[in-house]
């Protein structure tokens, strides 16, 4: 069978598409343009705009197989799976793409078992093999110490899920044009054993640290759990959440869910603090593409200024008190 093409799987919430939609964009249009092929994207929903989706292709989609019906209004795995698992087999594209997000990470595994394909989750880049056009799919591995190099030559579709928050959303270009494929809704896409009955929040500890735009992480250089108060203090005055180095939470300074690198979170956020970070390649890769960094620690050649635009080398200890006094006179 002839396989050709990239897929991305786009995300909606309640008809409006979320921003790892056009950062897969970004991705796909890169391998679809060393393959020579087009790029197309799945959107699968209810109350999906004509605008949204002529977004999809100003952002580098040649077509969009848009699926837009009231049965798909809550994403229940096994409907959503139904319905990709057979645009995959009717259209046969070489590769598909997700996010490594809640829906992706669902999704995903559910479609890669129905159609026989290989399936490499949370990669962190994606490429081309020279030669066979393979899907070069990388990831960390070994709890982030290495960088794994995953292919799948063997069957099709190539499908990965991307970790969210790595590269800027492909840029929109309102001239460009592309094909939108409305398919047919079919009843028996629907899964009766199943019923949604709502969405509820996690109980407990419910921080959004890769959508906030102020975080302030603390590392090894904190010395102790008691001093990730500070850090807590500074957040809360500028609006923001805690993060933390692997060290932090190695021991049990804080939970898994502030984590940021390779091994943990990806964030984008308008201002990151590290405070007490050396900065290792792994949680470097975690908060790099953040729009403003700034870094606090008392060794002047620590790694962590080299991606700095703003560097304070003297003790947190000193500092943080000093930052929180002027915020309070703010």
């Amino acid at each position: 069978m002839n396989y050709q093409g990239v897929w991305t799987v786009s995300e909606n919430d309640q008809g409006k598409l979320k921003g790892v939609s056009y950062e897969l964009l970004a991705r796909g249009r890169g391998l679809a343009d060393k393959l020579g092929n087009e790029l197309a994207s799945v959107v699968i929903g209810h109350n999906i705009t004509d605008e949204a989706v002529e977004e999809l292709i100003h952002r580098g989609a040649d077509a969009v197989y848009l699926v837009n019906d009231p049965g798909l209004r809550h994403f229940v795995v096994e409907n959503f799976s139904a319905v990709l698992r057979d645009l995959i087999n009717v259209y046969k594209p070489e590769i598909v793409i997700a996010g490594a997000t809640t829906y992706g990470r669902t999704l995903m595994p559910h479609v890669a078992v129905r159609v026989n394909a290989g399936l490499t989750a949370d990669c962190t880049e994606l490429d081309i093999e020279e030669g066979t056009g393979n899907l070069l799919q990388i990831r960390p591995a070994i709890g982030g110490n290495i960088l794994a190099e995953i292919k799948t030559p063997e069957r099709r579709p190539q499908m990965a899920t991307v970790r969210p928050n790595l590269i800027k959303h492909a840029e929109k270009d309102e001239r460009r044009k592309g094909e939108v494929v409305n398919v047919e809704f079919k009843a028996e896409w629907i899964d009766r054993r199943v019923e949604h009955l709502g969405f509820r929040k996690s109980e407990g500890e419910n921080i959004n640290i890769q959508g906030a735009d102020v975080v302030v992480s603390g590392g090894g250089g904190l010395k102790k759990k008691e001093n990730f108060g500070m850090i807590k203090k500074l957040a809360e005055s500028l609006g923001g959440v805690v993060g933390a180095s692997r060290v932090a939470v190695d021991r049990g300074w804080m939970s898994y869910p502030h984590q940021v690198g390779l091994s943990g979170k990806t964030v984008t956020p308008k201002l990151y603090i590290a405070v007490g970070i050396s900065g290792s390649i792994q949680h470097l890769a975690g908060m790099k593409t953040a729009e403003t960094i700034i870094a606090i620690n008392s060794d002047s050649d620590a790694p962590i200024f080299k991606v700095a635009d703003f560097g304070i080398v003297g003790d947190a200890f000193e500092v943080i008190p000093a930052l929180l006094e002027s915020l309070d006179h703010y």
